[in-house]
C-alpha cells in the first residue's frame, strides 16, 4: 500500500480483486503535494458532483485510471492525459436504464447513439420475458421470428443456448453495459413450446434449472410480461415456483401486469398477482412501467393502495416509469390467446386463412380490451412507407374496418410491425400524468425505464429522450425533486436494486460511468411527431473509463461490458 497526499486530501492507493488499481479518500485536510503520480488518463476538473447517493453536490476534481474512478475532490497538481472541463456542468453516474427492449437492436447498431446520448451506460435486457435465451437453436429461430416486431431481426447464426452465450455478444461489443433479465417466454419456449400447457412435473423442473443456470451465469433476475405470449399461458402457482429459484440468487422478479387469461391469475391478475407471488416465493418484485395514464390521471394514492400495503406486511417492491402518456409494442401480441398457439408459422397461416383473419379482425374490432384507434405505426420494415401513418388512416384508405386492416398489414409484413399510442388530447390530462410520474419518482422506491424500442423511422419519443426529459425538462418545470434525489433514482437505486456492483456512484474505486451534463440547459428534442432527435446539453457520457460521447459527438468505442 502507497499513501500520496495530494494538496487538500490524503489518498490511499490499492486494489481490490482483480480490479484495477484505484485511490481512495483517507484524510480531508490540506497537504502539499508530497508524491508526483504518472497519470495516463481522464481528469474532469471544475464540475458539481452530483456522487449518486441523494447527498447535496460539490463542486471539485474526478480523477478516472483505466476503467476505475481513482480520486475525487480538489486534485490540483494531478495531470491527465485527457483533461475535461466541467465548468458549469453537473457529473453524475452515468444513467441506468432497467427496462428496454434493445436487445437485438444493439446487435444490429452497437453505437445505440439513441441511448448513449441521453447519458445511459446501462440498460437491462430481457424485458417483458421477450427475449432471446436460454434458446435451442431451433427455438432462438422461431422466437427471433415472432419477437421481430419489438426486437428487430438480428443474426440467425447467434448462439443463445445460455445466458452466458446471449451475454458473450454484448461484452466489450457494444457503447454501453447491458444486464439481462432471464426471460419467461424463453423458459416457456424451452419446456412445452409455443403451445397453452401447464408447467408442471418434469417440465417445471427443466423450468427451474434452466433458471438456477441463467442466475449462475450472472442473470440479475426473471422477468415477464403478462400481455404476451407464450407467457400469459403460465398460471400464478407456476410463476411462484419459478420466482422460488430467482429469490434463492437474491435475484428480483420483474414484471409486465397481466392483463390476458386473468382467470388463472390470483387476485384476477395485475398488482394483486404480483404481489402474492412475492408474498409466496419470498422473492423480490419489480413493476415495469408503473405509471398513471389518462383513465387514472391524478390517482397516484388509489394506484399504489395495494403496493403499499404489501410493503408494510414485508414484501419487497421496487416500480420503475418512463415520462411519458402512452407506450407502445408490437400489435401482434393484440390477437387472441388461441392465435398464438404453435408459434409464428401456425399465426401467419391462421392470417392467411380467410376464415379465420374473419374471426381475428372481428375479435378486435369488438372484443380487444384495448383501444387501437389510436395507433401509429412505427416499425414496418418491409412497407416502410406505412411508418408514421395511423391505423385509422391505412383503414380508411383500404376501406375496412381497424381490425381487418391490422389483420392485413400483419399478414402483409410477416408480423413484423411495431407501433406506439398517439398521446392525449387533453393538454391539462397529460400535464397531470407528468405531475403524477414526479409523485411516483420521489417514491424511495422508484427508478427510470425508458421501455424504448429503437426500431424504425417513427419509434416513440420515449427511445431518445426518456432521461433528458427527467433531469431537464421535469426538473425546471415541476420543481418537485431536488436534482440530487432525482439523480439517485436513475442510478444508484438501480444499481443497488439489481446488484450491479460498484456502479451507480461517483465513489473511488467504482467504475468509471460518467455523465456530464448542464442542469440549465439539458432537454430532450424527440416528439411524437419527430421524435429521432438527439436531446441538447449532454456535452460527455463516460462508459467504464472511456468517453463514449465527446461534445455530444459519439466516439465510436464500445466498452460496454455484460455485467454484474
Amino acid at each position: 500500500m502507497t499513501i500520496f497526499s495530494f494538496r487538500t486530501q490524503k489518498f490511499i492507493s490499492c486494489s481490490a480483486g482483480n480490479r484495477p488499481s484505484c485511490i481512495m479518500p483517507l484524510l480531508k485536510h490540506p497537504n502539499k503535494l508530497q508524491r508526483s503520480i504518472q497519470i495516463s488518463n481522464i481528469l474532469i476538473r471544475n464540475c458539481t458532483i452530483y456522487d449518486g447517493t441523494g447527498s447535496s453536490p460539490f463542486s471539485g476534481d474526478i480523477l478516472i485510471k483505466n476503467d476505475c474512478i481513482e480520486a475525487i475532490g480538489s486534485l490540483d497538481g494531478v495531470e491527465g492525459s485527457r483533461i475535461i472541463e466541467g465548468r458549469g456542468l453537473a457529473a453524475s453516474p452515468g444513467f441506468i436504464d432497467t427496462h428496454t427492449h434493445s436487445d437485438g437492436k444493439l446487435l444490429e447498431n452497437p453505437q445505440h447513439a439513441n441511448s448513449l446520448r441521453q447519458g445511459v451506460t446501462t440498460e437491462i435486457l430481457g424485458q417483458d420475458g421477450l427475449s432471446y435465451a436460454p434458446l435451442s437453436k431451433e427455438n432462438y429461430l422461431a422466437n427471433r421470428r415472432y419477437l421481430s416486431g419489438i426486437l428487430g431481426l438480428p443474426s440467425a447464426e447467434l448462439d443463445m443456448s445460455s445466458v452466458a452465450s446471449f451475454k458473450s455478444h454484448y461484452h466489450n461489443k457494444v457503447s454501453i453495459n447491458t444486464a439481462y433479465c432471464i426471460a419467461h417466454g424463453a423458459i416457456r419456449l424451452e419446456t412445452v413450446g409455443f403451445e397453452d400447457a401447464p408447467l408442471t412435473g418434469t417440465h417445471l423442473e427443466k423450468a427451474k434449472d434452466l433458471i438456477r443456470q441463467g442466475m449462475e451465469d450472472g442473470a440479475v433476475g426473471l422477468a415477464t410480461g403478462m400481455s404476451y405470449f407464450p407467457n400469459a399461458w403460465s398460471d400464478t402457482q407456476e410463476l411462484i415456483e419459478l420466482c422460488k429459484v430467482v429469490a434463492e440468487y437474491q435475484g428480483v422478479y420483474v414484471t409486465h401486469l397481466r392483463d390476458k387469461n386473468t382467470d388463472r391469475a390470483f387476485g384476477g391478475g395485475g398488482v394483486a398477482e404480483a404481489l402474492e407471488i412475492g408474498r409466496r416465493s419470498g422473492v423480490k418484485v419489480h413493476f415495469s412501467h408503473f405509471r398513471t395514464n389518462e383513465a387514472t390521471a391524478g390517482q397516484v394514492q388509489a394506484q399504489t393502495e395495494l403496493i403499499d400495503k404489501a410493503i408494510s406486511e414485508g414484501v419487497d417492491v421496487s416500480l420503475e416509469l418512463y415520462p411519458y402518456p402512452t407506450g407502445s409494442t408490437f400489435p401482434l401480441s393484440f390477437l387472441p390467446s388461441y392465435a398464438h398457439e404453435g408459434g409464428p408459422e401456425a399465426v401467419m397461416d391462421r392470417l392467411a386463412n380467410s376464415a379465420e383473419r374473419k374471426r381475428l379482425s372481428d375479435y378486435l374490432d369488438n372484443d380487444y380490451p384495448r383501444p387501437i384507434d389510436d395507433a401509429v405505426f412505427s416499425y414496418v420494415p418491409i412497407h416502410p412507407e406505412l411508418e408514421g401513418m395511423s391505423l385509422p388512416q391505412i383503414a380508411a384508405s383500404r376501406g375496412k374496418s381497424l381490425g381487418e386492416t391490422l389483420c392485413e398489414i400483419l399478414l402483409e409484413n410477416e408480423g413484423q410491425v411495431g407501433y406506439w399510442a398517439s398521446p392525449p388530447v387533453s393538454v391539462s390530462i397529460w400535464d397531470q400524468i407528468n405531475r403524477d410520474a414526479i409523485e411516483l419518482l420521489s417514491r424511495p422506491d422508484y427508478m427510470v425505464g425508458s421501455d424504448s424500442i429503437p426500431l424504425g423511422s417513427n419509434p416513440h419519443p420515449r427511445a431518445y429522450g426518456t432521461f433528458p426529459r427527467i433531469i431537464g425538462r421535469f426538473q425546471r418545470k415541476y420543481k418537485m425533486m431536488k436534482l440530487e434525489e432525482t439523480i439517485q433514482r436513475l442510478t444508484d437505486n438501480p444499481a443497488r436494486r439489481f446488484g450491479l456492483e460498484s456502479r451507480g456512484r461517483i465513489k473511488p474505486g467504482y467504475f468509471a460511468d460518467v455523465v456530464l451534463f448542464d442542469p440549465n440547459s439539458v432537454i430532450d428534442n424527440s416528439t411524437y411527431d419527430d421524435p429521432t432527435q438527439y436531446p441538447t446539453g449532454i456535452p460527455f457520457v463516460i462508459v467504464n473509463g472511456t468517453i463514449a460521447v465527446d461534445n455530444e459527438v459519439c466516439t465510436g468505442k464500445f466498452s460496454g461490458r455484460a455485467i454484474p
